[in-house]
């Protein structure tokens, strides 16, 4: 499917979709200093040709203006003539999009995830376990446990993204920068949504935890 063949109801639909959610996330605190990204992939999807509409660089993501977004290709190319610029982490978006055929992905900065994404960064993976909300990521034996990624948070972006298939694991929806952030992704927006709420509240309880040992 080429970028032209999708409906224009389908592209409003996902940035209207990608709209809510991107105010959502900004009344949380989630974007501080115009941080953070979203996606949200429109029409089929091939490992080889896909597009998804992503936030534009450098925005206040607070506010809603019509030049929130663009849609770019497979490579992070935008697929329209537009000034916009895509956010600079697009590539690592290209790549779970191409891994796991998902439909959103969502990366925010928050003190949680980049304080135990600090702390577990030698180990290279946060451990996990027996928390309830681990259920959130469709994971239900008892006292389950999960490593969710830390990769390390390289000023040259491609250099992270290569990174991304040796770290991306089927049930753990979420890879940590260092220090930085978190993406998580879902089959649509609501699962991703559900998965980065997840995440946020087993980094605090892990935080907390570590405090109380103290």
């Amino acid at each position: 499917m080429t970028f032209s063949d999708i409906t224009t109801e389908e592209k409003n639909r996902v940035l209207s979709e990608l709209a809510d959610v991107k105010d959502d996330f900004a009344k949380r605190g989630w974007f501080p200093g115009t941080s953070g990204n979203l996606s949200m992939r429109v029409g089929d999807f091939d490992a080889e040709q896909f597009h998804f509409a992503v936030t534009a660089s450098g925005k206040d993501k607070a506010a809603r203006t019509p030049e929130d977004f663009l849609f770019v290709d497979k490579d992070g190319k935008a697929c329209e003539t537009t000034s916009l610029k895509p956010s600079a982490e697009t590539l690592i978006h290209c790549e779970i999009y191409r891994l796991t055929g998902c439909g959103a992905v969502f990366h925010v900065h928050t003190v949680f995830n980049n304080l135990i994404s600090e702390y577990y960064g030698d180990q290279g993976h946060v451990p996990i376990q027996g928390i309830e909300l681990i259920k959130a990521f469709n994971i239900w034996e008892e006292n389950a446990a999960i490593e969710v990624p830390v990769l390390p948070n390289y000023a040259h972006i491609p250099s992270i993204a290569e990174l991304v298939p040796g770290v991306l694991q089927e049930k753990v929806p979420g890879i940590l920068l260092r220090n930085h952030g978190i993406y998580v992704w879902g089959k649509n927006a609501f699962e991703a949504r559900k998965h980065l709420e997840a995440f946020e509240f087993l980094f605090e309880v892990m935080y907390r935890g570590l405090l109380l040992k103290k």
